[in-house]
């Protein structure tokens, strides 16, 4: 236990706290998939004026819904090599891999005038090696965090949600002034740096390491330790991973319409558009640190059904919306994107609580597959509503619908598993 004596110079206690600063910032890079509607328009031009090559709207989601399908998928695939690589090696893999799909998303589509080269560099690559990366700083949370864990995983996850921020206005004025193209070669290169450096510093504490004066709740110090496929038998793993589903096509749902229910619906202009994109995106940071705080004060079960309620909420709400509503559609999809954080918080704590921390990057990898099926039916849900009844009405009742159902599950089923 000596190697933990000291951290970053300061008691362990103390220093663990630079653990959830790294992953924040790291976060900020990996989350940057979140600003894709500034990159949208711009590459579908570009394509037009470059190449003469027309691609359409659809066409134009494509490289963001295989992002976050491949990103889902690696989330997986990483949790698998997290115990033979550990959290350092992995993260330096994953860096790598990101920082080259945003670049090579900038240099192949120049000799390759097809919009599948931006799906393949920038939705497969960069969405595979988000995947590698996003596990190891949430897993050194966990560990580092026993008496903690929602609190830090919150925080830690706060990057990726609110990276629009900072990552759509970084791009928005580099788009303006060296086009799309050179955006995502600058982006890239600064996001295989940081990720690489950062990642360098990630590590667990030793084992049976715990904060000093800290000790578990008696249900916490008789929890069971479950691999993944004795996970997947237990009615809370699919409690967990369908409330999950919901939780993540409402959220991820409300992003892919935000700006446009905002221009077609209220009627506000593209730029004002933009700018509440932003402002969601910093409700979508907060609140990870938010439900995971509640997660740990109030148990799963009760912050998902908090969480799932307010989507109901704004949902409901949102059916109201007419032309001039812009305060009612503001605070409806802050709530949406507020309880979309909310989720990316609930999921891997409750992982650690319910299954245990030793299995807990290849556990979380498998209930993580409940992100990229949210994010299919939620684009789907919200493509068919406008395709069909040349609105958006019907998907938010399918949502609240949806989110109803998901409160009867998680009171059923989220509850903690009995040692056999």
């Amino acid at each position: 236990m000596a190697e933990n004596t000291k951290l970053f110079g300061m008691k362990p206690e103390s220093g663990r706290w630079i653990f959830v600063l790294l992953g924040f910032v790291i976060n900020i890079c990996l989350g940057s998939v979140y600003a894709y509607s500034v990159f949208k328009k711009p590459v579908q031009d570009w394509f037009s004026k470059t190449h003469s090559v027309s691609v359409s709207a659809l066409e134009g989601n494509l490289p963001f819904m295989i992002f976050l399908a491949f990103f889902a998928l690696f989330v997986f695939v990483g949790g698998r090599l997290m115990d033979r690589l550990g959290p350092r090696k992995l993260g330096l893999i994953g860096g790598v891999v990101v920082g080259l799909g945003w670049i090579l998303a900038g240099l192949v589509p120049q000799s390759i005038p097809n919009i599948w080269a931006v799906v393949l560099t920038y939705g497969v690559i960069g969405g595979a090696g988000v995947g590698l990366a996003y596990g190891g700083p949430l897993a050194v949370a966990t560990r580092w965090f026993p008496d903690k864990k929602g609190l830090a995983v919150g925080l830690t996850l706060a990057g990726f949600g609110g990276s629009p921020f900072i990552s759509a206005n970084v791009a928005s004025a580099l788009i303006k002034s060296s086009g799309p193209m050179f955006t995502f070669l600058a982006m890239g290169l600064a996001f295989l740096v940081i990720v690489i450096v950062l990642a360098i510093f990630l590590k667990f504490p030793v084992a049976g390491w715990k904060p000093a004066g800290w000790q578990p709740k008696a249900s916490a110090a008789a929890a069971v330790d479950l691999n993944a496929a004795s996970m997947v038998k237990t009615p809370a793993f699919w409690g967990l991973f369908l409330c999950y589903t919901i939780g993540c096509l409402a959220g991820l749902g409300a992003i892919g319409i935000s700006s446009p229910v905002g221009q077609e619906i209220i009627k506000l202009d593209a730029a004002a558009a933009a700018v509440l994109v932003g402002v969601f995106a910093i409700f979508n940071g907060v609140g990870r640190p938010l439900f995971g705080w509640l997660t740990d004060k109030i148990t799963p079960r009760w912050a998902a059904c908090i969480n799932l309620v307010i989507i109901i909420a704004a949902s409901a709400m949102m059916l109201m919306a007419s032309a001039g509503s812009t305060v009612l559609y503001i605070v409806c999809f802050c709530l949406l994107w507020l309880c979309l954080g909310g989720w990316l918080a609930i999921a891997p704590t409750a992982t650690t609580t319910f299954f245990g921390a030793k299995n807990y990057a290849r556990n979380y990898g498998v209930v993580f597959l409940a992100y990229g099926i949210g994010a299919i039916i939620g684009g789907l849900i919200s493509g068919w509503s406008v395709d069909t009844f040349k609105g958006y009405n019907a998907s938010f009742i399918i949502t609240a619908a949806l989110a109803a159902v998901a409160i009867v599950i998680a009171f059923a089923m989220l509850k903690p598993v009995k040692k056999a």
